[in-house]
């Protein structure tokens, strides 16, 4: 049986995909904060899908925690397959206003833990000449976005690096898919203090975002955009020129209008 290795595994799109796996018969690597949850996830999975599911309790915006999952897979001589790099959080505020060392953990997160990961399992797949990778950027990646400035930054560092390598992989039995989701029902808003955002009316449901990013992975496509109405708006990213004009469309949407810590 084949392994997917699935950071922030424990809830909204990571959990998800894991879930699409899980009912693949693909053996699960999840990693995430949450042991509880996660010890709940490998009791349910392996009972209802008959599948072994590892995981490792890891804080990844903590950097030398990143090669503790390599090891942990050697040790157990677990061969992945599949890497989902799922895990990361973002922030709204104006970037004056907001605490830096929340910002140095989100950077961590969402590009060095993804990066360092990435290069890890991606050599180990060249070996093998097999395996593929999904990295869940987002359409906040397409431009700049006022009132979310690093997260946006940190999901334009992971799509530019994700269409790099599938095109330095594409002679190859491996691939990188970026998934661009917009708005999605998951904790993300509460955890970004965003939950008063107007982005909320446009919520997909992870299920359904997962899905599409799943079946796009196994078709080694280059990158995919979750729903119409995100492809829309993917479409006016690139044909609009980034002025004051189209920044203030982005900061209207990204607003939150209360006032907050």
């Amino acid at each position: 049986m084949k392994t997917a290795l699935i950071t922030g595994a424990t809830s909204g799109i990571g959990l998800e995909l894991a879930k699409l796996f899980a009912k693949d018969s693909v053996n699960l690597l999840l990693v995430a904060r949450n042991e509880q949850k996660l010890s709940e996830i490998k009791q349910e999975f392996e009972q209802n899908y008959k599948i072994k599911v590892d995981f490792l309790s890891l804080d990844l915006s903590i950097s030398e925690n990143i090669k503790k999952i390599d090891n942990y897979a050697n040790n157990k001589n677990l061969q992945i397959d599949f890497l989902i790099n799922s895990a990361g959080f973002g922030d709204f505020g104006l970037f004056t206003e907001r605490d830096f060392e929340k910002y140095n953990e989100m950077i961590t997160l969402n590009i060095n833990a993804l990066t360092e990961l990435t290069h890890i399992f991606a050599k180990k797949m060249l070996a093998k000449n097999s395996g593929k990778i999904l990295n869940v950027a987002s359409i906040a990646g397409l431009q700049p976005v006022p009132n979310m400035a690093v997260y946006g930054a940190t999901k334009a560092f992971v799509l530019s690096l994700s269409q790099a390598l599938h095109y330095e992989l594409r002679k190859t039995n491996v691939s990188v898919t970026a998934l661009l989701p917009g708005p999605t029902a998951t904790n993300f808003f509460n955890r970004a203090d965003g939950e008063k955002s107007r982005m909320t009316d446009l919520n997909m449901s992870p299920a359904k975002v997962a899905q599409i990013g799943y079946n796009a992975m196994l078709k080694g496509k280059r990158k995919v955009i979750a729903g119409f109405m995100n492809k829309v708006m993917g479409f006016f990213a690139k044909i609009l020129p980034i002025n004051n004009f189209s920044l203030a469309i982005v900061a209207k949407i990204t607003e939150v209008p209360i006032s907050r810590k």
